[in-house]
């Protein structure tokens, strides 16, 4: 019978994710050379691409990004920087004063499909190419192409000369083709924001002038000394969804094995202002990477690089770039972040223009796990309400603040930087959080290990990671989903009333909902002598209860449409000190001031109300 229900319960799960899962992915393989003049600061490139088109429709167009294209006077991000009320200080109105030798473009391009040549137009960072034949589903095609770029002054990410004087952080560096899955094609214009991209293999070539050192996505073919010398450097990586790379004369190289399948580089520059905290880096990091296997999954590439570049942090398979002038904390900080990212970025690799708060918010969510473990005392401060306690700070904030945009908001398209950095980061980390109180730590951590188990390569969706949580709790999270991430209500309970019931040992405890938001409630009675009583107060719509805690009691459920709720509670002749709702602070809640009731000097419990 128990091998019975194993075979059913695998084919359940089975079925239920192909019913969820398309059960198809594009895939791009890529073989690039390209050779760089670093006098102008430009390159030309050459690439051949074998196009898999796994899906059922058959293609006669396909997108490809230009992301040069964005920094030119009058682009669109050039004017939505201009004209956002908060602009990010980095960018402001730097694209428009750039000179022409200073400007990002790709241009001269020339693509063919299977030796006939493509329809071209150039729509600023978008290609669109008409194709001269369609690929059919379950076939391929092989494009040829060819392409002059120059490289922009270090505004946003990618550029030559950033702050720190690193001459070359190429990121969003080549034409790169554009996701179409079952949603359809994600070719939304680059402003700066999120991506989304094709698993593919890519073969690159470089070609620099000797005496260059460059750190990449993927693995070397020759040793750091031939390719210095001979100024090539050529790089393998598979399965990955985008390929940068870093580049500068003054370069040096720490390698670290983590284990024998995995190698983690520190690129930098020397210099005294941080020389200290790099050769603090790697022990901190090495340890961020093997919690990271062991809280959410193994990481499945052969090498992980951190290296000097860019704007702040941004990640990338296999590598991220980070500035390096940094505090300790704040180095280490960084470098967790975007290490984090090397799991919901680089391998579950949501669509993060869509669903931003699934890769940024589950990366702050893990970079705060980790960082409390791997963190030592003199290097963070205290944080009241426990490790996520500046996401929920942030995010309630935002919320009582008015300027809260709903979680659905596309990437581009928040009306504040603040209102998408604080949804995208703060509240998704909240949300995944929060799910504690709903399902249970343990719960929802185990969940979250086999979320990446299951989905990772196959850019899941919000519903996705919701039926994960569901399968393993057992309960009903819709309405979770619905509030948290579709609309900007807000969550506030309060105790609206304690009082003895006359001739007994019993306590009648109100609650209220103020806000909108429904969620179950976690109530703590503690006495004088230190003894507690616990109680869970599910709701009706989750259809279940998280796993009570050793002495916790059930409350009946809470109708979410009844703002009202009463319980009875026994205090077996015990004086009451106070009654806390939400005592371990999982909850969003908006006031908190309303969540305490506190006796102080009273005989006997008395009514209270406000």
């Amino acid at each position: 019978m128990k091998y019975l229900f194993t075979i059913l319960s695998a084919f359940w799960l089975t079925s239920t994710l192909f019913c969820q899962y398309p059960g198809w992915q594009q895939k791009v393989n890529y073989k690039m050379d390209v050779n760089v003049n670093t006098e102008l600061h430009q390159y030309a490139g050459e690439m051949e691409v074998r196009y898999y088109n796994n899906s059922p429709d058959d293609l006669d167009k396909v997108f490809l990004y230009a992301f040069f294209n964005a920094f030119q006077p009058g682009s669109m991000m050039d004017v939505r920087s201009r004209t956002i009320s908060d602009p990010d200080s980095r960018v402001g109105s730097r694209i428009e004063s750039l000179p022409l030798d200073e400007q990002g473009w790709i241009k001269d391009i020339e693509l063919s499909l299977n030796g006939v040549p493509c329809k071209v137009t150039i729509e600023e960072t978008i290609i669109v190419a008409e194709l001269p034949d369609t690929i059919k589903a379950g076939k391929h095609g092989v494009f040829t192409m060819k392409w002059n770029a120059q490289v922009p002054r270090q505004i946003r990410r990618s550029g030559w000369m950033n702050k720190e004087g690193i001459e070359l952080s190429m990121t969003q560096w080549y034409p790169k083709f554009c996701e179409y899955d079952h949603e359809g094609w994600h070719s939304h214009p680059y402003i700066g924001r999120e991506f989304h991209g094709i698993w593919g293999n890519y073969d690159v070539t470089i070609h620099l002038p000797p005496g260059y050192q460059v750190a990449a996505t993927g693995t070397m073919t020759s040793t750091i000394e031939e390719s210095v010398e001979t100024g090539v450097w050529h790089f393998n990586a598979e399965k990955v969804i985008d390929f940068a790379w870093v580049a500068d004369k003054n370069f040096i190289t720490e390698s670290i094995e983590v284990d024998e399948n995995l190698t983690m580089n520190f690129v930098r520059t020397p210099n005294s202002d941080y020389n200290d905290q790099w050769t603090e880096l790697p022990r901190f990091a090495v340890q961020g990477m093997r919690f990271l296997n062991d809280f959410v999954g193994r990481y499945p590439y052969p090498q992980y690089t951190v290296a000097q570049g860019g704007d702040g942090g941004m990640e990338y398979p296999m590598m991220t770039l980070v500035t390096a002038n940094r505090s300790l904390p704040s180095l280490v900080g960084v470098t967790i972040h975007e290490m984090a990212h090397s799991w919901f970025q680089a391998v579950v690799a949501t669509n993060e223009a869509l669903y931003e708060w699934m890769d940024e918010g589950f990366t702050s969510w893990i970079e705060s796990e980790c960082l409390a473990v791997i963190s030592p005392s003199e290097m963070t401060k205290p944080r009241a309400g426990g490790n996520h306690a500046y996401a929920y700070y942030g995010y309630i904030k935002q919320a009582l603040s008015g300027n809260e945009e709903a979680l659905s908001t596309h990437a581009d398209h928040y009306t504040t930087n603040r209102a998408y950095g604080v949804a995208a980061y703060s509240k998704g980390e909240v949300l995944v959080e929060q799910l504690g109180a709903i399902i249970g730590d343990e719960m929802r951590n185990e969940a979250m290990k086999e979320y990446f188990k299951v989905w990772s390569f196959k850019h899941p969706g919000p519903t996705d990671f919701k039926r994960i949580m569901e399968k393993a709790s057992g309960i009903e999270l819709d309405w979770y989903f619905d509030y948290f991430v579709n609309t900007t209500h807000t969550i506030d309970y309060k105790i609206s009333g304690v009082d003895h019931i006359k001739n007994s040992d019993m306590l009648n405890v109100s609650l209220e909902r103020v806000g909108t938001m429904p969620m179950p409630q976690d109530l703590r009675v503690t006495y004088k002598d230190g003894s507690t009583s616990e109680y869970h107060i599910p709701l009706v719509i989750m259809r279940g209860n998280r796993e009570l805690m050793e002495g916790e009691m059930l409350g009946e459920d809470w109708p979410w449409t009844n703002p009202n709720y009463s319980i009875s509670i026994p205090t077996n002749g015990r004086r009451v000190v106070n009654v806390e709702l939400d005592p371990n602070l999982l909850q969003a809640d908006t006031d908190r001031e309303n969540n305490l009731v506190e006796f102080k000097g009273l005989k006997k419990v008395q009514f209270i109300s406000e």
